[in-house]
């Protein structure tokens, strides 16, 4: 056993001896007695040895093993002391300890400079149920299975903090948001070979990716925010822009699977060069703007996300947004631990050519729930042909691209038969429809009230302050023949508004 996975054990089991009952990083009452002396005094201490550890990481890296060793164990052994001490003294903040050993180890502590001197010539064979190598989820995935775990070659599972938080958010993810949770597991396991490159060419742990995007759309890459943040990953329009996400033939790049993959990839290690490796801080960053965390984080001093001095003014959203996303990839490499089975999706890539013309809504009526996925083909037909048009009539010969599964079914229920019939018989009656869909939104402009734009203001935003609510943003979008997704405005601009909400 390591020293510092030994010193985790028992710094852990001391601090939560010490404080049973007591939330993590909780603060005192007002009316609570603080011994500030003492406090400060701790405090003082604990700077004390981040610098003597610092001290030793350096001797390393000079060839001064011996010597850093020393060091380093004594740092070490002297936090422990300070941490428990901390425990018992009033007004003392214990999870500062918790975020002062949470910055060393981001450090880079070498294993072997830490492996105990009791026995120097024992071999220590790598732990992979921590690291999650024995998940089934992982023991499923055909390929490049070890890098799902790691983060720029440091194992996702010493990079997480699971505290309570993240376990509050493992428990969000089971309960209430396990629909949730499942269908973003089924679409991104459909995606997953358009997807997964991008992070493993960028040298990002797929867990993390699973994790965002769990959180950010489900997995459904038409996911549009009343922000107007779109698809998978949800870039805003400036931000995909910077990240190589345009507009190409009248097609978003942001509903592209691959492409959207590849540009949080890019964020992400760019915000982790910015945030000295610090994955919170990072992830928080992608959720509120990484200008305000940087901001935060200088003005409070400090380089973890968990630190009270940052988490207590952060944004009740960013607050959530990062234990939920390290939660869904927890999750994702650890099911087992927690009763959760992911269903077994058949997510290899095919293709099928059309031998009749079809909408994408007319085969996910026909090929039903082939291949037992009961909540049908309709998302994955449209995650994997973003560009299309659901209810665009395809002419024969066009290529879509489809999960295994259906390639093999095509022939047999898309190409003739009663599903087929059906198909089209539903999908008449939705073009019928749609006229008279069209003369409704006639009418409505013609009793429309007029808004004129104010500089920072977006359509989700004028929706709202003219009381008709997000359902009708593409309404207001039509009137004013504002294209989809980012839905372009200006100051200045005068806009038809339906009389709703008047």
């Amino acid at each position: 056993m390591s020293l510092l996975f030994r010193f985790t054990l028992t710094l852990c089991a001391a601090m939560l001896a010490s404080c049973a009952g007591v939330t993590t990083g909780s603060r005192p009452t007002a009316t609570g007695k603080v011994d500030e002396v003492a406090v400060n005094a701790l405090f003082a201490q604990l700077d004390g040895i981040s610098k003597r550890f610092e001290a030793g990481l350096i001797l390393a890296r000079s060839g001064e093993r011996d010597r850093a060793a020393i060091e380093i164990k004594a740092a070490l052994d002297d936090l422990q002391a300070k941490a428990i001490l901390c425990g018992t003294v009033a007004g003392c903040d214990q999870a500062r300890f918790f975020s002062a050993y949470d910055r060393l180890l981001r450090l880079g502590v070498d294993a072997p400079l830490l492996e105990s001197a009791e026995d120097p010539d024992r071999i220590v064979e790598e732990d992979k149920t921590e690291a999650g190598e024995t998940s089934p989820v992982i023991g499923s995935l055909p390929e490049m299975k070890r890098t799902i775990t790691l983060l720029n070659g440091r194992e996702l599972a010493d990079i997480l903090t699971i505290n309570d938080a993240v376990n509050a958010g493992i428990e969000q993810w089971l309960t209430q948001y396990r629909p949730n949770l499942i269908t973003t597991y089924v679409n991104y396991e459909i995606m997953r070979y358009r997807m997964w490159p991008e992070y493993h060419k960028a040298g990002l742990p797929e867990a993390l990716l699973f994790g965002m995007l769990a959180k950010e759309s489900n997995g459904r890459v038409h996911a549009v925010s009343r922000a107007g943040a779109s698809g998978p990953l949800q870039f805003m329009y400036a931000t995909g822009l910077r990240f190589g996400l345009s507009s190409r033939d009248g097609f978003d790049q942001r509903f592209d699977p691959g492409l959207s993959a590849r540009a949080n990839a890019a964020y992400i290690n760019e915000q982790l060069k910015v945030f000295n490796g610090n994955l919170e801080l990072v992830i928080a960053a992608y959720n509120g703007g990484e200008g305000r965390m940087r901001r935060l984080a200088a003005q409070g001093g400090s380089t973890s996300f968990w630190d009270p001095k940052i988490y207590s003014i952060l944004p009740d959203e960013t607050r959530d947004y990062v234990p939920m996303v390290l939660a869904a990839a927890w999750l994702f490499l650890h099911p087992e631990r927690y009763n959760l089975e992911f269903p077994k999706i058949d997510g290899r890539p095919a293709s099928i050519e059309l031998t009749v013309p079809a909408t994408l809504t007319e085969l996910t009526v026909c090929f039903g729930s082939e291949g037992n996925l009961y909540d049908g083909w309709f998302r994955a037909l449209r995650n994997l042909n973003p560009a299309l048009d659901p209810q665009a009539k395809l002419p024969v010969g066009t290529r879509l691209e489809v999960p295994a599964p259906l390639q093999l079914a095509y022939a047999g229920k898309c190409g003739t038969g009663a599903w087929v019939d059906l198909a089209k018989t539903l999908n008449a009656a939705t073009a019928a429809v749609r006229p008279a869909q069209g003369a409704v939104a006639r009418k409505a402009a013609a009793t429309a009230n007029v808004y004129v734009v104010r500089r920072g203001d977006n359509l989700a935003a004028i929706a709202r302050k003219s009381g008709c609510g997000a359902s009708q943003i593409r309404e207001i979008a039509q009137l004013n023949h504002i294209r989809a997704p980012h839905y372009p405005i200006k100051a200045g601009q005068r806009l038809r508004l339906p009389a709703c909400g008047r």
